[in-house]
């Protein structure tokens, strides 16, 4: 909800997430970019404070029948709205009376239920009332950021390989093109590298880049000098203590796959971006970007507590069926869902070429878990949109 590890900001001082953000520096680092996203974002946040406290949720009163009774105003339904982080909004779940004190800010702005005097949960059995309300629907619901060794570095409370390339890569690049070559690029060409913040997964930034150059700087010199830049950065970052240390853990080797992954100098065919996706999904344990093997991995899962595992994290909305039950003339349907994301995100396209190309959308997914008969026993549903992006975001202007 409130994305502290993507701010610029970090870049401002020497404090960065993997510093000891118990520090005076680094509180007021966290304080001060929550501060500012939520100034910058109040008209959004005043609706879902409201949601909370001016009682805008309501459903109409029924009659003996069970059926609405239209002609009589409807009753206003308590809204509790509870917050879970994930790795972009980790430091809200760091212990201490300073963070206190910010989560009560934060608290405050979105109308939360969930305490401030304690961290905001990662995992539901954190928080007795979160689990309890996830417990009557028979929902198991988690980020789902533990199960991606680049975002989560066994302790919620630490920084991870994602929040160095988040800032020392993305951010330090999209830096260094406004101040040392924002006077040799187009404004089409701008506009089209600022959106390399959107790729998901991040990993395939480098990929970003080669098209975007292919399609809006003719200058070859341009180009070298942008993926010499890239390049140099990505040599940086793999230099860092917080890389090198994982890299001691992960089952793969981090660096290697990381250069790989990233650097134009490493790139050996046109299956560069396939690779790419395989080394990731080969370091959580997974075949492909599905988290589907995770949900079925899940003990809630196999012992039948779960109706519905659902995560977050990977910005790719699913509801896949994991198992159907049978006993005694009742079937439990079990499913998985994807909650997915409400940033605009690029998907490779599918056509073979030379230079992999992206296709933008927007997409926003609601989720409904329900109990006993609160929607004629029906346990769930997802309501799902998508958006095509303004042209100006894929398309080079007219010659």
């Amino acid at each position: 909800v409130l994305d502290i590890i993507r701010s610029q900001r970090w870049l401002t001082s020497d404090v960065r997430p993997w510093s000891d953000l118990h520090s005076p520096a680094g509180v007021e680092m966290v304080n001060g970019i929550t501060s500012e996203i939520l100034r910058k974002n109040v008209e959004i946040i005043r609706h879902i404070r409201a949601l909370a406290t001016e009682g805008l949720v309501t459903v109409p009163l029924a009659g003996s029948d069970g059926k609405p009774l239209s002609h009589h105003e409807e009753m206003p339904v308590a809204v509790r709205t509870h917050y879970m982080v994930g790795n972009h909004d980790w430091p809200l779940h760091l212990p201490g009376a300073s963070y206190d004190l910010l989560r009560h800010k934060v608290a405050h702005h979105l109308g939360l239920a969930s305490p401030h005097n304690k961290p905001f949960p990662h995992e539901a059995v954190e928080s007795e009332e979160l689990a309890d309300a996830l417990r009557r629907h028979r929902v198991l619901a988690r980020h789902g950021d533990i199960f991606d060794p680049l975002s989560f570095a066994d302790d919620r409370d630490a920084s991870s390989i994602g929040d160095a390339l988040a800032i020392e890569l993305i951010a330090r690049f999209l830096q260094r093109i406004e101040t040392e070559l924002h006077a040799d690029l187009t404004p089409a060409a701008m506009a089209a590298i600022r959106e390399i913040d959107q790729i998901r997964p991040t990993l395939l930034a480098g990929n970003w880049i080669e098209c975007t150059l292919e399609r809006h700087v003719p200058q070859l010199a341009i180009r070298n000098m942008i993926k010499r830049l890239w390049d140099n950065l990505v040599d940086d970052l793999l230099e860092l203590e917080i890389i090198r240390h994982h890299s001691r853990w992960t089952p793969s080797d981090v660096i290697d796959g990381l250069a790989g992954a990233l650097k134009f100098s490493k790139r050996d065919s046109s299956q560069w971006m396939h690779r790419t996706l395989a080394w990731q999904a080969e370091l959580r344990g997974a075949s492909n970007e599905s988290y589907v093997a995770h949900a079925l991995a899940e003990a809630d899962l196999r012992n039948r507590r779960a109706r519905h595992i659902v995560y977050g994290h990977t910005h790719n909305f699913e509801s896949i069926p994991l198992d159907a039950s049978h006993a005694d003339g009742y079937v439990l349907n079990q499913t998985c869902v994807n909650a997915g994301t409400w940033r605009r995100t690029y998907r490779a396209t599918q056509v073979a070429a030379a230079t992999q190309e992206f296709v933008a959308s927007e997409s926003f997914s609601l989720l409904a878990f329900y109990q006993a008969d609160e929607r004629n026993g029906r346990s769930y549903e997802t309501s799902t949109g998508t958006l095509a992006p303004k042209s100006a975001y894929i398309s080079a202007p007219p010659a």
